[in-house]
């Protein structure tokens, strides 16, 4: 099987082109490759095929096997994949996500993608559409307790679901401890992606992410929108800040007039190579 290793971030995928390849069991095909001691080494397997209501889909597969609904770093190195290995000539592209169709915006600098940016659609705020168990009709600073400690979380869907959390230290934080219990904490039906974060100024956050599936990732895309959104709707924020990860700096624009999130941010090609039995 040929793959192509790439990373937006430092958040790295395996990605397949399924337009040639097959892959028979992509969940076990995504444990297979994750592991960074026996495999390729990645946070999951990311399988671009063919799509009957868009110009390609992405199927995207965390590191345990389970299946992933979105991934903003993800992608937008699939923009970068169909571009630069010549499966479309076009700037402006649609991909087929679980959590919707998606559309990119590729700038192309030396005929290489440089920089993707993703229409991420519209923020869900719907409990039961995240889905997440609280009362009312939206989670925005509302408590959670997490073994034995009190928390304020804002939930959101951005095709996948997020519990943004604040705190005054996310550096010297245990996240490998707390990450676990937010995951599988009884209120998130699906699990939950939990981010870590720390509001620097009106136009910066920083954050940290423990992604379900996956563990402590060097960024989340979808997390990235997710954290700059409950900043804004909390007031904490304007509404185009950049957010700070560990594997680098991404800009999330939220339209409101549109109600459409906007993620501006690289794409890197790691290496390609071939996999065998």
């Amino acid at each position: 099987m040929k793959f192509t290793k790439m990373q937006g971030l430092g958040n790295d995928y395996v990605y397949v082109n399924c337009l040639k390849e097959k892959v028979e069991s992509p969940s076990e095909m995504a444990r297979r490759v994750s592991d960074r001691h026996f495999g390729v080494g990645s946070d999951g397997l990311i399988l671009i095929c063919p799509s009957e209501c868009a110009d390609f889909e992405m199927k995207m597969y965390n590191a345990d096997g389970s299946r992933g609904e979105m991934c903003g770093n993800g992608i937008r190195c699939v923009g970068k994949y169909v571009y630069d290995y010549g499966l479309t000539d076009q700037t402006e592209i649609s991909v087929e996500t679980l959590g919707g169709i998606k559309h990119l915006s590729l700038t192309v600098e030396e005929g290489k993608v440089a920089l993707v940016k993703v229409d991420m659609g519209s923020p869900i705020f719907v409990p039961e559409q995240i889905p997440v168990k609280v009362e009312g009709n939206h989670a925005v600073n509302v408590p959670i307790s997490v073994d034995g400690d009190e928390y304020r979380m804002t939930c959101i869907s951005m095709g996948n679901p997020h519990a943004v959390v604040y705190l005054d230290d996310i550096q010297n934080m245990e996240i490998e401890k707390i990450g676990p219990k937010f995951e599988h904490h009884p209120c998130f039906p699906n699990r939950v992606n939990t981010e870590f974060a720390r509001v620097l100024d009106r136009e910066t956050v920083e954050m940290r992410v423990w992604e379900r599936g996956s563990g402590e990732t060097l960024a989340c895309g979808t997390g990235a929108c997710a954290v700059a959104v409950a900043s804004m709707v909390n007031g904490l924020t304007e509404d185009c800040v950049t957010v700070q990860l560990l594997g680098g700096n991404l800009k999330i624009e939220w339209d409101r007039e549109k109600n459409v999130v906007y993620m501006t941010g690289p794409a890197t090609v790691v290496f390609d190579g071939e996999l065998y039995e």
